[in-house]
């Protein structure tokens, strides 16, 4: 059992865990909370229950269920690899770690093959797992071999350290040469497996872009995370009006181009790494797929 002092008058309960315990998601606290895991002064409360300051909150995460994960020799394209960390390059359509009913084929199976080591802080379906990338979204992603490592970059991510830029192919014709937007993301109100930005419950959220070529119909685009919520960029590009091409989640419009899943890649990731705090910069070349669609989009 975990005891903190809340310490902000309004905050919401759930808020406040996530902020104590930055490996936890805003979704997990609040499945605590809900199971009685959480209390305020020995009381239970709703995730929305708004601290006044100075309670004590105690907070007990149970074990992980008994589900056995196994090693699995699945090849992956590892761009560095120490013994705190391990960057990859990961396919579009390989999910990250494992979950209610999908406990093969993921990334952590391939990595507990290939490592010896990866840290437990997120318990046995996601051991290493610092952040995540879509399964149909391509690219950088670092995991950690020990605690100590996953500290420090979930550290890192949560107070925008590290950076992390996207290349995105969208639907219309951006006019704009590059833009801000800005909107909470979280639950969608009417279809929970989908975010969409939110006046109540969201998490804020900010996105840069900028175009880099013009097609007419299409647009290629960097994208360059301040935040790294839910489809953040799936949502926010809908949002203006652009959504990814071949995101059947945000949009109807018909995909002309052999790629399954969005045309979204993570093209570098920049972090201080937990040992040496030397900054280092990965990169992971456009995939094939989306290289296709702007040889396509270029000679026509």
């Amino acid at each position: 059992m975990s005891t903190f002092i809340s310490d902000q008058a309004g905050e919401r309960l759930d808020v406040f865990l996530v902020r104590q315990l930055p490996t936890l998601s805003r979704s997990y606290a609040q499945r605590l909370v809900a199971e009685g895991h959480v209390t305020v002064d020995g009381e239970r409360r709703k995730a929305n229950f708004k601290l006044s300051g100075g309670e004590s909150v105690a907070c007990t995460i149970p074990p992980a269920e008994a589900v056995e994960i196994r090693a699995e020799n699945i090849p992956l394209d590892v761009l560095y690899e120490d013994a705190d960390i391990i960057v990859i390059n990961k396919p579009r359509g390989m999910v990250v770690h494992p979950a209610a009913g999908v406990y093969t084929g993921t990334l952590v199976n391939a990595l507990l093959h290939h490592c010896s080591d990866l840290s437990g802080i997120n318990g046995d379906l996601r051991p290493g797992i610092v952040h995540r990338l879509d399964k149909d979204t391509s690219g950088v992603m670092v995991a950690a071999k020990n605690d100590m490592a996953h500290h420090f970059l979930a550290r890192q991510i949560r107070d925008k350290e590290a950076r992390r830029e996207y290349r995105a192919i969208v639907y219309g014709n951006i006019v704009e040469r590059a833009g801000v937007i800005t909107g909470d993301i979280g639950r969608h109100p009417t279809d929970r497996k989908k975010m969409a930005i939110v006046r109540e419950n969201g998490k804020p959220a900010t996105t840069h872009f900028e175009v880099l070529e013009r097609f007419g119909d299409y647009t290629f685009v960097a994208c360059r995370l301040e935040t790294g919520r839910t489809h953040q960029i799936r949502v926010h590009m809908t949002s203006i009006g652009h959504p990814l091409v071949g995101d059947t989640k945000y949009t109807a419009k018909k995909n002309p181009f052999a790629i399954a899943g969005q045309a979204l890649h993570s093209l570098t990731l920049t972090l201080t790494h937990p040992r040496t705090q030397a900054e280092m910069t990965f990169t992971a070349p456009l995939p094939a797929d989306m290289e296709e669609i702007l040889h396509t989009l270029r000679r026509s």
